[in-house]
């Protein structure tokens, strides 16, 4: 084994571990036939684009840049559709145009797209009328009707996985290249419906501002500024099923190590973060970045265990620690976390994902979380890291570019009884695109209440 790969790892050292949240499949012979497949198709990402996204978080790390990672909770095949595509990313570039004109910082995108079809589960099975069949586990997995057919674990939606993952990923980058996201053009951005958000006029005011700035600065230059005709956007998705994940790792030309070359940036869940699991010691040895959930159950002990694990040379930009403790208990458990990994001198990244932590069952079954909620928990992050002397270096959430109604409150103030009328995920609930819009101006007022902007 070269010195470019932790000892003893393999991308397939990962079986020898403890190996949850895996579907089991009935037909062995056509999971092999399927990942073989899997891992002759092109590759879905470069490795110097994931070594370009590494560098941005090392600067993320440092505090000259702000990431701005967002998407769905989990894509479905059926949303694999032009005008879809095109509103999510109009969202976070809207919101990043935010973030930048407030922040005074350069913003790295990531979007929650592009292979986030498949969730972990809290149950293998479910019942319903007496029948007990698998948990839908996502579109890489099975399908959610409830049918013994459509929950039994088909390995051939891996690969149809990868072909949507690869037309979403083709699309994106078109319309990026195409100039969708040139700053000389922010009007390229604006929805249908925008003129009837609440937060219109404070945006437009941002988009003029930025204009003016941009036109000033080309005067001054005598040319116009090219750099500025398209921006980086950046694919994650959680590293859940591992055998589609090593399938996809790859030594490429001319660079040490391997690569999961299905995504710039995976991530592990807190249900898969166990130190002895199969995936953390998958992560371990890939040159991605990597992401780690941490939640109020993780002691800082196991959180230290994971840097080390993840990160033994402390390279910047390697390690993405996201906290998700929700608004009433992260004042409690995050201090603790910041303060270890601090006095143990390990570099990592710090992103607040408010969403998770705050989820609430309403009376008609409903899954729902309040924009009240994910505010107080980005508020109370953003102090409590500059009060352990470290800092917030951006949000994780889950949004759509779709007028849905699944999160309560916002601008609109949204009630329970307006859910109803346009809840459309099949898993978790997301912003819509006024309350993510809002969020990212409310991200600047903090920032500049606390005189850091």
């Amino acid at each position: 084994m070269s010195n470019d790969v932790p000892h003893g790892w393999s991308p397939e050292s990962w079986q020898s571990r403890p190996a949850v949240q895996q579907p089991v499949y009935p037909d062995a012979e056509a999971l092999r036939l399927a990942l073989a497949e899997l891992a002759r198709l092109p590759p879905l990402v470069t490795s110097w684009e994931v070594n370009n996204l590494k560098a941005q978080l090392a600067e993320a790390q440092a505090g000259s840049r702000f990431v701005l990672q967002g998407g769905d909770c989990a894509e479905s095949f059926a949303d694999c559709e032009s005008a879809l595509i095109a509103n999510r990313l109009k969202v976070l570039l809207q919101m990043s145009l935010v973030l930048v004109h407030g922040l005074r910082k350069r913003v790295v995108r990531i979007g929650r797209f592009a292979g986030q079809y498949a969730k972990p589960r809290s149950a293998d099975t479910e019942t319903r009328g007496g029948v007990t069949l698998p948990c839908y586990r996502g579109d890489l997995v099975n399908a959610p009707e409830f049918t013994e057919t459509a929950r039994a674990a088909d390995p051939q939606r891996l690969l149809e996985g990868h072909k949507r993952s690869a037309l979403t990923m083709n699309f994106t980058r078109g319309l990026i290249d195409g100039g969708f996201a040139d700053l000389h053009h922010p009007e390229y951005w604006n929805l249908d419906w925008v003129e009837h958000v609440v937060h219109a006029n404070e945006y437009r005011q941002r988009v003029e501002a930025i204009g003016e700035s941009l036109r000033f600065i080309e005067t001054l230059a005598g040319q116009t500024i090219s750099d500025f005709n398209r921006v980086e956007f950046y694919t994650s998705h959680e590293a859940l099923l591992l055998h589609a994940e090593a399938a996809q790792t790859r030594r490429v030309p001319r660079q040490p190590g391997w690569y999961n070359l299905s995504t710039h940036f995976p991530w592990i869940g807190m249900r898969t973060a166990a130190v002895d699991g199969a995936h953390v010691e998958y992560c371990r040895g890939i040159r991605n970045p990597i992401g780690v959930k941490v939640g109020q159950a993780m002691s800082a002990e196991w959180v230290l265990q994971l840097c080390e694990l993840l990160n033994p040379a402390n390279e910047p930009g390697r390690l993405v620690l996201i906290h998700r403790m929700g608004a009433a208990r992260i004042a409690q458990y995050l201090p603790p976390l910041i303060e270890a990994v601090r006095a143990k001198g390990h570099r990592v990244l710090w992103l607040c994902d408010p969403m998770h932590g705050n989820t609430q069952t309403l009376a008609n079954g409903l899954k729902t979380r309040a924009f009240a909620d994910i505010l107080a928990e980005i508020e109370q992050a953003f102090a409590l890291h500059a009060g352990c002397g470290s800092q917030l270096g951006g949000v994780h959430l889950e949004l759509t570019g779709e007028h849905v109604t699944e999160c309560l409150g916002g601008a609109r103030d949204l009630s329970a009884s307006d859910l109803e009328r346009a809840y459309r995920s099949a898993v978790d609930p997301r912003l819509n695109y006024e309350q993510a819009l809002e969020l990212a101006l409310r991200i600047v007022s903090i920032k500049g209440a606390a005189g850091t902007a």
